[in-house]
């Protein structure tokens, strides 16, 4: 495994399960993410206090969750008002949900080390200064440059969606 360990895994399984292990759940991310074939959404807060989702592109690296934004779409502005978010996705075999807190990634070789993941699985992403550009991103991203964020998850819940079933919540320390 690679990345932080949970402190406290909590069983929330009503049927008998046993808690399912933080390596199902980690597994699940380092294999899918990023993928096409996956999508995932961020929620955000908007300054109203309206709760705003957006679809991304997610990189899971060395237990945190990277995403781009261009600096004038919502979830930027948002995150740069209130940095909470919550971020759900389905894996193979598995329903994930983290609650955390996002900030913008400036440094080169956190950026070199996310571009390099993207371009693996074939967004041709480059740096560029602090942020990204490539010849094309999703038609919502505007133009670039993209900025990269990284969220440091506090909590994620898993739900099994084959056998061995289960359903647990992972806390993490910061």
């Amino acid at each position: 495994m690679t990345g932080r360990e949970p402190v406290e895994a909590t069983n929330l399984d009503r049927y008998g399960n046993p808690a399912l292990a933080w390596s199902r759940a980690d597994e699940a991310l380092r294999v899918s993410m990023p993928s096409p074939a996956v999508t995932s959404f961020l929620g955000t807060v908007r300054p109203d206090g309206r709760p705003c989702a957006a679809g991304i592109g997610a990189v899971w690296l060395d237990g945190d969750l990277y995403f781009t934004s261009g600096p004038d779409a919502r979830k930027a502005r948002n995150l740069a008002a209130n940095p909470a978010c919550t971020f759900s996705v389905r894996l193979e075999g598995i329903d994930l949900v983290a609650e955390g807190e996002a900030a913008r990634v400036t440094d080169g070789d956190t950026l070199a080390r996310v571009s390099a993941v993207y371009r693996a699985a074939g967004w041709p992403a480059e740096v560029a200064g602090d942020a990204f550009t490539a010849p094309f991103n999703a038609p919502s991203a505007g133009p670039p440059p993209w900025q990269l964020f990284r969220m440091r998850i506090s909590t994620l819940f898993g739900v099994a969606t084959v056998e061995p079933h289960g359903a647990t919540r992972w806390r993490f320390a910061h």
